[in-house]
C-alpha cells in the first residue's frame, strides 16, 4: 500500500472514531492530540490485514479525559467489573476490579459502533479495530522509548501526516524484527511468537538483548512482575498474578519463587489442555 493511502485511511479512521464520541470538548481534545503508530502502518505496507489501530495522545490532559469517558462507558453496560481511573504523577492507568479486565458483554442488537468492549489497565479496547492506550502518553519520541522492535516506530498526526524512518522502512521490507530495547523485555520475548507465525524472522542477537535486559528485572517482586507482563495475553496475566495474590493473602510470610511460579504455570497449561479436549 502506498504511503498516500494510508495517511488517507488512518486519517479516516480517527476521524469516524472522534466522531462516535459524544463529548464535544473531547473531541476537540483528541482531534488536536491524537498520534497513530504501532503495527497497523507496518501491516498496511504490506497489504495485510490491520488487527488494530494503536492511538495514543500527546498529553496527559488527553489520556485522562480519554480514560475517564470510556470507564463511564463500559460502566454503564452492567459489566461484571467496575472501572475506575487513577493517575500517579503522570502516569494514567484503569483499575478493574475482579480478574484485571472488564469487558462488554451486552446485546449484540443493541451495539454502537466504537464502543467499549475491553479494557486492561494500561488501555481500552473499542469495536471496530481500534485501541486507545493511556498508560503512555507524549510526543511520538517519547512514546517509542517503551517500543521494543523499530518496525514499529512510523507514526501519523494530524498535522505532520504519515512520517515513516528508514530503519523502520528497512525492516518491514525484510519482514526482520529489530529489537531496540525495551522496558518489558519479557512481554517482547513473547511478542516474537506472532511475528515468527507470520513468517518473520529475528536474528538469535536480539534474544541476546532481551534475555539480557530481562535478567536485570526481579520477577519475584509480584509489582515488577506485573509490569514485564505488559502486553502479554490478559488471561495468563491474571491467572498467575491472581494465583499469587491468593497465595500471599492466605500466608503473608509467603515469598514465591521459581518453583511456584512454574507450578503455576503448568497448572494454566493443564487447565487449558482439558478445556480444548
Amino acid at each position: 500500500m502506498k504511503a498516500l493511502t494510508i495517511k488517507k485511511n488512518i486519517k479516516q479512521k480517527v476521524d469516524d472514531w472522534i466522531d462516535s464520541i459524544s463529548d464535544e470538548h473531547l473531541q476537540n481534545l483528541c482531534r488536536k492530540n491524537t498520534i497513530v503508530t504501532g503495527g497497523c502502518i507496518a501491516s498496511m505496507f504490506l497489504q495485510e490485514p490491520v488487527n488494530d489501530y494503536d492511538i495514543y495522545f500527546a498529553n496527559f490532559e488527553t489520556a485522562r479525559a480519554v480514560a475517564d469517558y470510556y470507564a463511564s462507558e463500559l460502566n454503564s453496560t452492567g459489566s461484571a467489573a467496575y472501572v475506575e481511573v487513577k493517575t500517579e504523577g503522570d502516569r494514567v492507568e484503569f483499575y478493574v476490579t475482579s480478574d484485571g479486565v472488564a469487558e462488554d458483554n451486552g446485546d449484540e442488537g443493541e451495539k454502537k459502533p466504537y464502543r467499549a468492549v475491553f479494557i486492561s489497565p494500561n488501555a481500552v479496547t473499542l469495536s471496530d479495530k481500534i485501541q486507545l492506550i493511556i498508560r503512555f502518553h507524549g510526543d511520538p519520541e517519547e512514546i517509542h522509548k517503551n517500543y521494543d522492535f523499530v518496525h514499529a516506530t512510523n507514526y501519523w498526526t494530524r498535522d505532520a501526516g504519515l512520517v515513516t524512518n528508514a530503519k523502520a522502512l528497512e525492516s518491514i521490507l525484510a519482514k526482520e524484527l529489530q529489537y531496540q530495547g525495551s522496558l518489558y523485555p519479557l512481554a517482547s520475548i513473547f511478542r516474537t511468537r506472532k511475528f515468527l507465525q507470520r513468517n518473520w524472522t529475528c536474528h538469535l542477537g536480539n534474544y541476546i538483548k532481551m534475555a539480557l535486559q530481562l535478567n536485570e528485572m526481579d520477577l519475584f517482586d509480584p509489582n515488577i512482575l506485573r509490569e514485564q507482563l505488559v502486553g502479554v495475553d490478559m488471561a495468563y496475566m491474571g491467572t498467575v498474578m491472581n494465583a499469587i495474590s491468593d497465595k500471599q493473602h492466605l500466608d503473608p510470610s509467603f515469598k514465591f519463587d521459581a518453583s511456584y511460579l512454574c507450578e503455576v504455570v503448568d497448572r494454566m497449561m493443564n487447565f487449558e489442555e482439558r478445556e480444548t479436549i
